[in-house]
């Protein structure tokens, strides 16, 4: 695994990293994580971690570009062929662009077959971090990377259907790209404690809507101020919790500002950094949650840990993979901060209509979006990849096996499920690379179309 950033860390993509590597060391997957100098304290369990050298350079944990970076991913590249020269790596599996830039060099240097693990569009959230100036110049290399980075791999993951569609307007063959959604441990939100916000701000039983995730730019975290004022005109005890995993003070005193001027100091609570193990019991004691980012063309993680709690969601449907309208959340038009503000009223006028979209969201995750599901589907990739790599045609079984996840895996909503029986697959074990029995009884309980 290729993790251009501190590693581990609470937030996104290093996240995904972590828990897809983790589930894939369960199904026996020999795992190592080549990252940065470093991370935050967050357990890690069956993977090896490889740390670049830092040579001292200060490197805190934060999303987004900083000047230190291409020094890190030129000494992460170094690191890299020596795990898999030492480690005898067979696959490299690189994350976001710059990881994938690297497991590029590493290919052509090694000879190892590359998959790409796609989340984001790079001309919609370079500029965004207002790193590069002018504006135009990161849009444009955002473009320029948007085209070169997707023709460095031998496979691709992408987790929505919008990625896949953008690589298919990219020119990139169909057979090359995989839908795989991003996933969760969905039992690490059981147990949580329902008071743990009350014990800790004096917020007695005012209702809250919670807001969890990094507060940069592309989050539209003004957006939600916007919108929280107006659902506090009309229901003045509301309290909006902005529970933040990776802080940014700059961006924080902005947002504080802007609350203030929107007369919300007293509707609004700024929590503490958040803490991994704290997440669970920050949602459970939450009666709503809400996702203010419109047309994420990736899969939001806080979306997933939402679900997970069995949250009653607000979102813009830009942003809402997996949900529909009042089924398994409260969905509104993308920017129209103002039906956001009208969606979070809504819940809170409605606790029972509230419940059962919190219900709903955390049925539809078990099969769909958690680990154990699709580190599943990620391991017949890597099946796949290896008999391509090897020059084999591969068995029958692996070849239908890698088209049918290729076509038919689409997480759905539960109530409207349909299943049909998937091809006959040979039961060929002999070799170490055939597919695992396991695996072909996941296939054949998870054929799932879209309707």
């Amino acid at each position: 695994m290729v993790a251009a950033c501190p590693f581990p860390a609470n937030h996104g993509s290093p996240a995904s990293i972590r828990e897809m590597s983790e589930a894939l060391a369960r199904l026996g997957h020999d795992v190592h994580i080549v990252t940065h100098p470093n991370g935050q304290r967050i357990p890690v369990t069956g993977v090896r971690i490889h740390r670049a050298a830092g040579f001292g350079l200060h490197n805190p944990v934060r999303v987004g570009p900083f000047w230190q970076r291409p020094i890190f991913d030129f000494l992460l590249l170094v690191k890299l062929l020596r795990v898999i020269r030492n480690e005898r790596i067979e696959i490299i599996h690189a994350h976001n662009y710059e990881g994938a830039l690297i497991g590029y060099a590493a290919k052509l240097l090694t000879g190892r077959p590359l998959l790409y693990n796609a989340v984001n569009i790079m001309s919609d959230e370079l500029p965004s971090y207002r790193f590069i100036r002018p504006k135009a110049l990161a849009k444009w290399i955002g473009r320029w990377l948007d085209h070169l980075v997707p023709l460095t791999a031998d496979s691709i993951t992408v987790v929505s259907e919008e990625l896949r569609d953008f690589m298919a307007r990219r020119g990139i063959p169909s057979r090359r790209v995989v839908l795989v959604p991003a996933g969760i441990h969905p039992e690490m939100f059981e147990d949580a404690d329902p008071d743990w916000i009350r014990r800790h701000y004096p917020v007695g039983s005012r209702p809250i809507v919670l807001y969890t995730g990094t507060l940069d730019e592309f989050q539209r975290v003004d957006y939600l101020l916007k919108a929280m004022q107006q659902a506090a005109a009309r229901e003045p005890q509301a309290l909006l919790a902005i529970y933040p995993n990776i802080v940014n003070p700059v961006v924080l005193e902005k947002y504080r500002e802007m609350a203030a001027g929107l007369g919300m100091a007293e509707n609004i609570i700024w929590m503490k950094d958040g803490h991994l193990q704290d997440l669970p019991h920050c949602l459970a004691s939450a009666d709503i949650a809400v996702l203010p980012r419109p047309a994420c063309p990736g899969h939001p993680v806080k979306l997933l840990n939402y679900m997970a709690a069995g949250k009653a969601i607000v979102a813009f449907k830009g942003s809402a993979k997996g949900l529909r309208h009042l089924y398994n959340g409260f969905l509104v038009e993308d920017h129209d901060w103002q039906r956001l503000g009208e969606g979070i009223l809504t819940l809170l006028k409605e606790p029972e209509l509230a419940k059962r979209l919190g219900v709903n969201a955390k049925a539809c995750i078990q099969g769909n979006f958690d680990w154990s599901t699709l580190a599943n589907g990620i391991s017949v990739i890597y099946h796949r990849m290896m008999a391509v790599d090897d020059r084999e045609e591969g068995s029958t079984d692996d070849r239908e096996l890698y088209r049918y996840l290729r076509k038919s895996y689409h997480p759905v909503f539960l109530e409207r499920r349909r299943r049909s029986v998937p091809p006959s697959f040979p039961d060929r074990r002999k070799s170490n690379r055939r597919i695992q029995a396991k695996q072909i009884s996941f296939l054949e309980r998870r054929k799932m179309t879209y309707e």
